[in-house]
């Protein structure tokens, strides 16, 4: 599995004007709407349910919201660099400016494991998150997070 297994070119996007995580949220479960086709409501519940078992913001300005819940067929994955980084109640207390959401279906425990595995690995690398946040262009942030070596340098 790599990222272009759970998302396409249309899941990448930089926004100037996030607020906050709810609005963020928001944000993420609109663009899973037109993405993707799935359901906005759905996907905002899901991801707020999950946060409130506490925060996936990981630390050093990188968040990972995930959620699975029945209706999906396939894991789905959204990443989202903010030019003002926004606070997520992060690990560390830092505001986060890169996120990737990750949405699994209800029965496909393995498979939402593996996702979160893989962008874990690839987020943790300080040089991938460097050349992310130097990016403001969704193409080139596609480009960055797919490379396979991202993947096995990570």
């Amino acid at each position: 599995m790599d990222l272009k297994d759970i998302m396409n070119a249309d899941a990448v996007r930089f926004s100037s004007h996030t607020s906050s995580k709810k609005r963020l949220l928001q944000e993420i479960s609109e663009q899973a709407a037109s993405v993707y086709g799935l359901d906005a409501s759905e996907v905002v519940a899901a991801l707020t349910e999950r946060e409130k078992l506490g925060s996936t913001g990981v630390g050093r300005g990188v968040a990972i919201p995930h959620a699975r819940f029945d209706g999906l067929d396939r894991v789905y994955g959204f990443f989202t660099r903010l030019e003002k980084p926004v606070d997520f109640d992060s690990m560390d207390r830092q505001p986060v400016d890169l996120i990737f959401t990750i949405l699994a279906p209800q029965k496909e425990g393995a498979e939402h494991l593996k996702a979160l595995a893989m962008v874990s690995r690839t987020l943790r690398s300080e040089n991938t998150c460097t050349k992310l946040r130097a990016n403001n262009d969704a193409a080139a942030l596609y480009a960055l997070l797919t490379q396979t070596d991202n993947i096995q340098a990570a």
